[in-house]
């Protein structure tokens, strides 16, 4: 697959500043999600304005399912650009467009130095569905991938680098990378790096370099970088090793049921293509029609390591989420521009006819979500077919008036035109739909609007720290029974913690409510509150429904 004539670095940027300003423009039309999303955000809000950056707090309580980098960066992006939704989201954007870079780079290092086949790479990587959600999505995944591919890189161009000096650089590089993607999720950091450097010592011809001091001093450096957090919290107390190792690697790893991510083995293999629609749909089909022995050594390696030894490790896991498997996609890219590469104009035009029918239906259906929405109950208003529509209209000029004759050129710059209008005419159907995803800038709204934003704030039985990202202000949380809202304390060193969360099923803890209630409270629910628990609300004889949301409140 051949760009048209350019300077490939010219095109690279090209790519990135298209890539860049869909996935900017309109950043906070819609609020922080739950789950994970909010969880992030509201722990980088709690740090920036606690100061405390070695204990990840989350609604006042202690939180150490993930290590720190994730909060660091959040906190950094509420600080560099105020905190608002599209603060913490600037950098998991920044992170992804960097991943495109580091994924032309491997190319070019993968298609020895053919620089063409590397912006081709780059196009299919960040046109890649699965990789459009992580840049849109605060979790650890979106950075954790980004440092694990400039590990890899680093590794990967550390053997292709001439002279034992030139190269040492790009070894610590590695090692320094992999150190921060511990402090991003810890070991899992490792996979896409291993599976670079296994596939690049058992591919024939390809580089070697001997072990030496180096990679010892390198070894150090990791040690320093990637375990400095742990160690910090080890030398505290004791019972973090445990924690760590036991609770937050091996049964995360062997028991999804204890952070309810319990997913089928098959998960993987239905979501993965899913999420790489549509190059998935083509890379499929010619690795069939090329067959193992087709494809070399070489790509054998690639697909092997790069995709397929991630894959099964991952689906053993029986904790799963879809951007868990980013650090196959890198490999599902080189693998589909090299055997696309490989076919005739003739086979591309098909490809490229079949490409374009997905391109106009993914973006037809965004153009009948007004019509189709409330069959699967969400509401947008029709002006939200502007974009869709524009989109389309530009992928027909495109087609039309773009004098380009050969295939893989037309291709790749509708993949990125098509791209950028999903990114774009996804964001107001986002900000109208806050509620059916999980989130609660509108509750907030409602509240303030209500006049009630600076009374107490009860949320009954309900994890919710979009709320309190949105309020900037931590509520009351009312335990009784719902499991996402039970909560650590073992390292909590005071009774702080209790001003935040109180048990409903434990009488001693009910007493805190009586002072807050007379404070006018407000008691948000979502649902009805049980026949039992009216008493919560009894002094409050006013109610409003925020979706499928109850906001209780009384006057002053």
């Amino acid at each position: 697959m051949v760009p048209v004539p350019m300077s490939s670095r010219v095109w690279l940027w090209l790519l990135l500043a298209v890539l860049g300003g869909a996935f900017l423009i309109n950043l906070g039309a819609w609020g922080v999600l739950e789950s994970s999303e909010a969880r992030y955000a509201e722990i980088g809000r709690e740090m920036l304005t606690g100061r405390d950056w070695l204990h990840p707090r989350l609604l006042g309580i202690q939180h150490f399912h993930k290590p720190p980098l994730t909060y660091w960066l959040t906190a950094i992006g509420l600080a560099l650009f105020g905190g608002s939704a599209a603060a913490v989201r600037v950098l998991p954007v920044l992170a992804v467009l960097a991943q495109v870079g580091l994924v032309y780079g491997l190319a070019r290092l993968v298609f020895n130095g053919d620089v063409r086949r590397a912006l081709a790479t780059a196009v299919v990587y960040g046109t890649l569905p699965v990789v459009l959600i992580s840049a849109l999505n605060v979790t650890t995944d979106a950075y954790l991938a980004t440092l694990e591919l400039l590990a890899a890189y680093a590794f990967v161009r550390y053997h292709y680098t001439p002279g034992e000096k030139r190269a040492a650089g790009w070894l610590y590089l590695g090692w320094v990378a992999l150190g921060l993607g511990f402090l991003t999720k810890g070991p899992v950091a490792a996979v896409l790096p291993l599976m670079a450097v296994i596939s690049l010592h058992l591919t024939p011809g390809a580089p070697r370099r001997a072990w030496s001091a180096q990679h010892l001093l390198a070894g150090v450096l990791f040690a320093l970088v990637g375990l400095s957090w742990y160690l910090v919290l080890v030398a505290d107390n004791p019972a973090f090793l445990r924690y760590f190792l036991f609770e937050h690697t091996v049964e995360r790893f062997a028991n999804a049921a204890t952070f309810n991510r319990s997913k089928p083995w098959w998960f993987y293999l239905v979501l993965a293509p899913l999420g790489s629609l549509p190059w998935s749909a083509a890379l499929l089909t010619e690795v069939v029609r090329t067959g193992w022995r087709g494809l070399g050594r070489r790509w054998q390696m690639v697909l092997l390591w790069w995709v397929l030894v991630p894959l099964l490790f991952f689906s053993l896991s029986s904790s799963k989420l879809l951007l868990y498997v980013l650090p196959i996609f890198p490999g599902v890219a080189l693998l589909t521009v090299e055997l696309l590469g490989r076919r005739t104009d003739a086979v591309l035009l098909r490809w490229y006819v079949g490409f374009v029918a997905f391109f106009g239906l993914a973006l037809g259906a965004l153009c009948l979500l007004p019509v189709l929405g409330p069959q699967f109950g969400i509401s947008v208003s029709p002006f939200t077919t502007i974009w869709p529509a524009a989109s389309i209209v530009v992928l027909i000029l495109t087609h039309m008036f773009w004098d380009e004759v050969r295939i893989a050129p037309r291709l790749l710059v509708l993949a990125v035109v098509f791209t950028a209008g999903l990114l774009v005419s996804v964001k107001p159907v986002l900000a109208q739909i806050e509620l059916e995803a999980n989130g609660s800038r509108p509750i907030a709204r409602r509240l303030q609007a209500l006049r009630l934003d600076t009374r107490p704030v009860l949320v009954y039985n309900e994890l919710l720290p979009s709320l309190a990202f949105e309020q900037q202000r931590l509520p009351v949380s009312l335990y009784d029974g719902e499991h996402t809202l039970r909560r650590e304390t073992q390292f909590e060193r005071d009774a702080q913690w209790r001003r935040t969360w109180i048990d409903l099923t434990n009488p001693a803890d009910t007493a805190a409510l009586g002072p807050l209630l007379r404070q006018h409270a407000v008691v948000v629910s979502k649902g009805e509150l049980p026949a039992e628990r009216q008493w919560l609300v009894r002094g409050l004889p006013q109610h409003e429904h925020v979706g499928e949301w109850l906001i209780y409140y009384g006057g002053w």
